[in-house]
């Protein structure tokens, strides 16, 4: 069996309508001329010299008027193809072709291991995937392309049905007008984006990728564990949820503010809020019974429609609420107020239909879109995603040395590792304030403090990990902890020290080993210890194979660590090129292994804990 045949077919269908919109464009001649060039490539990839000889001379000579058409038809030609291949990964033909789906072979896995039903439960109880999305400097694609291809993911999608051929060809036409559209757009930005721009690229990924994506996967898991073990994941499971640094990620990137963090988070409650109330709208018109349970007749006053007089009160609010963060994203003021200011609110009605649903026996519209959005508040929440917040270690060094100098002190960057131990450690047990009231900082310490200030106008849930980039120390680790509280955070954030020379990484094993006999550590941590390893500069430092051993080597004394010391560690990893996780229960790591329509709907960094 071809297992690759609907890719081909796929990739020649995209390839050849786009071939008759450059020909409408710019004519046959020029459309023979791309098809010779590619032509010549392949033969000349397959080792034919003249006809490489012979592709060297065409593009030679292509005028300056063909140079860019010629290089934007091979660029859109690769973009379709990869919206074919993606496709092909989580098509229904595939999945036919697999015989079951990713979730179905994990569990025939499992069993084929012989790995016992309490063993399974206790794993997808404690199953804890955190997806991360990160700005990168390459990511240039803008957010029109990105939906574009999603709307050519869904034709896709519908041409593998019956369809009559009338319906067929309107789907056809409207992938030629998808391409065409394409090929009539700027594909590269005229500016460079912003770091709010690259958060609002994130949101779309959200919102076209991973908000659908998300509860078709707790569907499959559900249907997975109710058929293989016979257990249902509970009403509030968020096995899989979602954080971002885009916004958060100020190492290195002097455009990442405090006011760009403060804007972010704003941006995400708005974009969470415009996306709840679109499925609450679609819930109050499907939601039309008018049996119920005693507590949801009591909640809606004896009404007729209860069901539609709950939904449409968190209706109301969601609106104002989103007219308010509207106007505070623009910078201006409003009478809407800001109602919906935590998950609870979400949750509680949403629960309440569904109780009411399930006692009256309506079990089927229960689990349905009323179920999804449910699933939807546990995994994504108010905030839409948690941000991380990363700032270069030396940064906090600079900003302690000029409060101590300021306050007589001394340079806290000239103290002995144990001297800044005690100092931070006897700040951080003391009650009254370190910072002076009328001191004023330095515009690179009034950032620092300003960013720990944001952090302390929030609440837990809209914050991932604070990462400290070049951490050597345990003094690197308290000295943020001491900042966040100076600055008014009542929360224990967590926070990770990123290992990325070779001598950290070396190092890495005894920095957290001191930070877990310091008493007042324990306590902060609650039994949870984060750390990031990082590849770009311990491979600069010592190459690749003697960087890759160090990363080995320090995760390994670092699981072991945990262990002794029966601390739940959470390893995270970052690279120029890829990404990787694995949680360190004690005494043993767990890999995740995302089924494909989650995992590529996302193509992010993860953290699993």
């Amino acid at each position: 069996m071809d297992n690759h045949a609907a890719l081909r077919a796929n990739v020649g269908l995209l390839g050849q309508l786009l071939g008759d919109t450059i020909k409408d464009h710019h004519g046959q001649a020029f459309l023979d001329k791309i098809e010779t060039i590619r032509q010549l490539a392949k033969s000349a990839r397959q080792g034919n010299d003249d006809d490489q000889q012979q592709l060297l001379d065409t593009l030679k000579h292509l005028s300056d008027d063909e140079l860019l058409p010629v290089a934007r038809a091979f660029s859109q030609f690769l973009n379709l193809a990869n919206v074919a291949e993606q496709f092909h990964t989580i098509s229904r033909e595939t999945q036919h072709q697999a015989g079951s789906g990713p979730l179905s072979q994990v569990f025939d896995r499992l069993k084929a291991a012989d790995v016992n039903e309490d063993s399974i439960k206790a794993a997808v109880d404690a199953l804890d995937i955190e997806l991360v999305l990160t700005a990168h400097p390459t990511e240039v694609t803008r957010r029109t392309f990105i939906h574009k291809h999603v709307q050519l993911n869904d034709c896709l999608a519908a041409l593998e049905l019956d369809l009559p051929e009338p319906e067929k060809a309107e789907l056809l036409a409207r992938v030629e007008q998808l391409i065409t559209q394409a090929w009539h757009s700027n594909e590269i930005r005229s500016q460079r984006p912003t770091p709010v721009d690259e958060a609002k690229w994130g949101f779309a990924v959200i919102e076209n990728s991973l908000w659908p994506a998300l509860p078709r996967f707790m569907r499959q898991l559900d249907s997975q564990l109710n058929e293989q073990l016979g257990i249902r994941l509970p009403l509030d499971a968020s096995p899989v949820r979602f954080a971002s640094w885009m916004g958060g990620d100020r190492d290195g990137n002097p455009f990442v503010t405090a006011k760009v963090t403060r804007e972010v988070l704003l941006l995400g409650r708005w974009m969470a809020s415009s996306l709840f109330l679109n499925d609450i709208q679609e819930l109050v018109s499907e939601l039309s019974m008018s049996q119920a349970n005693d507590e949801l007749y009591r909640a809606t006053d004896q009404s007729d429609e209860p069901y539609r007089a709950i939904l449409r009160t968190l209706r109301e609010d969601l609106r104002e609420t989103l007219m308010h963060l509207n106007a505070r994203v623009q910078g201006q003021s409003t009478d809407a107020r800001d109602l919906i200011t935590t998950t609870e609110q979400l949750r509680q009605p949403l629960e309440l239909c569904y109780r009411s649903l399930q006692e009256c026996g309506l079990d089927k519209i229960a689990n349905g879109l009323l179920l999804d959005v449910i699933r939807k508040v546990a995994c994504f929440g108010i905030h839409l995603l948690k941000l991380d917040v990363r700032q270069d270690g030396e940064r906090h060094t600079q900003a302690l040395a000029e409060i101590t100098r300021y306050l007589g002190l001394g340079d806290y960057a000239d103290w002995s590792e144990a001297d800044k131990q005690a100092f931070l450690l006897n700040e951080l047990n003391s009650r009254r304030p370190l910072l002076p009231r009328q001191w004023q900082p330095s515009a690179d310490t009034k950032e620092v403090l300003d960013t720990c200030k944001v952090i302390a106008d929030h609440p837990q849930d809209a914050f991932g990990i604070y990462i400290i980039s070049m951490a050597g120390a345990p003094s690197d680790v308290l000295a943020v902890q001491l900042l966040l509280k100076e600055c008014g955070v009542d929360f224990p954030l967590p926070v990770a020290p990123l290992f990325e020379t070779l001598d950290d990484l070396n190092n890495g094993a005894e920095v957290i080993e001191q930070l877990y006999h310091l008493p007042w550590y324990r306590g902060y941590l609650q039994g949870r210890q984060f750390v990031m390893i990082g590849y770009s500069d311990s491979s600069k430092d010592a190459g690749m194979m003697a960087a890759g051993w160090a990363q080995y080597s320090a995760m390994e004394k670092l699981v072991a660590i945990s262990e002794q010391e029966q601390i739940k560690l959470t390893l995270f990893h970052a690279g120029a090129a890829a990404w990787a996780a694995a949680a360190a229960q004690p005494g043993r790591p767990f890999w995740p292994s995302l089924p494909a329509p989650l995992s590529a709907a996302c193509g992010s960094p993860s953290r699993a804990r």
